[in-house]
């Protein structure tokens, strides 16, 4: 496996795990105290840094990605 599926969620700097999906990382915002509708706070940023790619995307870009078909 040359790159890991998923984005790396960090809060107030501490590591909460890997997001798969935008549900994952509300969870994520969840059990940090924000309010289980943060959905519109993932385009806010405000709240959330997307880093190392798009937004409300979770796969791998690049040369080393993974090839998602079987």
């Amino acid at each position: 496996m040359t790159g890991a599926r998923g984005r790396r969620v960090t809060i107030h700097g501490q590591v909460f795990g890997l997001a798969h999906s935008d549900t994952d990382l509300v969870e994520f915002l969840r059990r940090a105290g924000l309010p289980d509708d943060a959905w519109e706070l993932l385009d806010d940023p405000r709240w959330v840094k997307w880093q190392g790619g798009r937004p409300h995307e979770y796969s791998p870009a690049g040369p080393d990605a993974e090839d998602p078909r079987p």
